[in-house]
């Protein structure tokens, strides 16, 4: 490991915390959704994305957000995210950098769970 690279029990450790760190009123609406530690993201997560800039997917939700589901709708599988650890740990220059990146895409990606949009979150 390199600069502030989070180990994959860190890493796993931090997303654990950023879940937890999360406000009742939130935390109580999150049902039926995986979080998961992914090294990258997969081809098809990369052709998923909208812009074709070259950033780094940090993490990405796979999933029917709140506001698209209907009472008609079939039972859905659990929702995902999935927080990717190999281009957190290569963005973040230092440790406290890569915690601070890990929080932050653990409450883009749930931003994403709630409905909004990229150009609706302040991150």
């Amino acid at each position: 490991m390199g600069r502030g690279e989070l180990s994959r029990a860190e890493f796993e450790r931090v997303v654990s915390e950023a879940l937890a760190s999360l406000p009742k009123r939130f935390a109580d609406m999150v049902e039926n959704v995986v979080v998961s530690v992914e090294e990258e993201p997969s081809a098809d997560d990369l052709d998923s994305l909208e812009d074709d800039d070259d950033s780094e997917l940090l993490g990405i939700y796979r999933g029917v957000a709140l506001t698209e589901r209907s009472y008609d709708d079939e039972p859905f599988l659990p929702d995902e995210i999935a927080i990717f650890r190999g281009p957190i740990n290569r963005v973040a220059r230092t440790r406290d950098e890569a915690v601070h990146e890990v929080r932050e895409t653990v409450i883009h990606e749930l931003g994403h769970y709630f409905g909004l949009d990229d150009e609706e979150m302040p991150h």
